[in-house]
């Protein structure tokens, strides 16, 4: 152990007076609070008994076993006796029943002390007197620190029979002496092991408290995880999904043009190009948000589309071919958040239409909105109003439905009824709720 440093008398109030030092990897000396160090030290045993408890059970039986013989051979005992000329056999088997049971006294407290009780109570009548009987309030600790504290009563009495014994034959008038100095050890042990015993489950209870909560985080982390993967697969989605359709009816477009109308080819080429390079450029932006990397550039602020760009998204979608009529009533009183639900829910409706409805389609959107930020957004087309035979990746609808969600809203998806012909998408979000 290296050598205790203690600080000067005007060393400031917030430093620890005595400190340990200590050489730290680098070679340099540094100084480390004492009490820091005496708990290191303890997790260290701790740490022992946890792995080879046998070990510290045997070290700690030994040690008073040889203390119990070492009173008994080396006469210590006679200074106590009421009887010294108690037989040499009596006097070690009497130590030896004090102090071996010790070994299991953490795993039966009880069963030890029933076990040496009878070497007690005939310490007290023989007269010996040998000290190795106040290891019963070992015994006595541990029953205090691990059984129901219910077996504090049978055990506290059964540890004050031997006293009542020696006190009734050799007392002589010091009854109440003997018997108040016995109790009082057993309520100091008893209190030792309640305060300990309080220590540890406090103890447990806060580790558990910090396991629990870790789990919660963890359990948190992952929620807040899929939620945020659902969240860009549902943008990826709407993004590359209703750019990809318009290039795809402009592509079409422009084969069939490109014999009979070259101009109305060249046109559609242009559309394609500047369809993509807005894909590109959301993309990006999408993209740029999830970057983790201190050094990259910041990501762009764009806002995210609203009502007002609808027109530019109609107008991409009658380029593609899809003839789109819009009717809006009422006066625009939405938030940023549900113009972006109006927004990509239209989106999704236009270019299911693109990709199922088939050819001489056309489309209608009808937006109503209320008071307080109510709106109602119907999405018709005249296409043959059955789903789509391909496959389908499972985003479409229900990512409008979990967009709807949010807002407490509605949404209707499918066929018109007969004997219209066609698929039609209704949105309904109710008025704000004031908060």
């Amino acid at each position: 152990m290296q050598p205790l440093v203690f600080s000067p008398p005007d060393a400031p109030a917030t430093m620890d007076r005595v400190t340990n030092e200590r050489e730290s990897p680098t070679g340099a000396r540094t100084t480390e609070p004492l009490i820091q160090y005496m708990q290191r030290l303890n997790q260290r045993v701790r740490a022992l008994d946890r792995r080879h408890p046998l070990l510290w059970d045997l070290t700690f039986t030994g040690f008073w076993v040889t203390a119990a013989l070492i009173d008994v051979t080396g006469g210590g005992w006679r200074n106590v006796t009421h009887a010294p000329d108690t037989p040499t056999a009596l006097l070690l088997v009497l130590s030896l029943g004090l102090s071996a049971p010790l070994l299991l006294r953490r795993t039966h407290p009880a069963a030890v002390l029933l076990a040496t009780a009878p070497f007690a109570v005939v310490n007290g009548w023989s007269g010996a007197t040998l000290q190795a009987a106040l290891l019963q309030l070992v015994v006595l600790y541990h029953i205090t620190l691990r059984l129901p504290l219910r077996h504090l009563w049978w055990a506290s009495a059964l540890m004050l029979v031997p006293v009542a014994v020696s006190a009734v034959r050799f007392g002589e008038g010091e009854w109440s002496q003997q018997i108040g100095s016995h109790v009082t050890s057993i309520g100091v042990a008893v209190l030792i092991g309640i305060t300990v015993r309080t220590r540890q489950n406090y103890t447990e209870a806060l580790e558990d408290r910090a396991r629990r909560l870790e789990i919660e985080r963890d359990q948190q982390a992952r929620i807040a995880t899929a939620a945020e993967r659902a969240r860009i697969a549902r943008e990826m989605h709407d993004i590359i999904g209703h750019h990809l359709s318009v290039i795809t009816g402009l592509a079409d477009g422009g084969k069939y043009a490109a014999t009979k109308s070259p101009e109305r080819a060249a046109q559609a080429l242009d559309a394609i190009g500047t369809t993509s390079r807005q894909a590109l450029g959301e993309l990006r932006r999408l993209l740029d948000v999830l970057r983790d990397d201190d050094h990259a550039l910041p990501a762009a602020r764009t806002p995210q589309p609203g009502l007002t760009d609808l027109d530019q998204l109609i107008d991409g979608v009658r380029t593609a071919g899809l003839p789109v009529h819009t009717t809006v009533e009422g006066r625009p009183t939405l938030p940023p958040g549900r113009q972006l639900t109006v927004y990509r829910v239209v989106q999704e409706a236009l270019t299911n239409t693109l990709k199922h409805a088939g050819p001489d389609t056309s489309a209608e959107i009808v937006i109503v909105h209320g008071d307080r930020g109510a709106v109602t957004v119907t999405v018709t087309d005249t296409g043959n109003g059955r789903p789509s035979p391909a496959p389908s990746d499972g985003r479409g609808i229900p990512g409008m439905r979990e967009r709807t969600a949010l807002y407490g809203g509605t949404l209707e998806a499918g066929p018109r009824p007969h004997p219209e012909q066609g698929w039609r998408v209704q949105l309904h979000l109710p008025e704000e709720t004031p908060q």
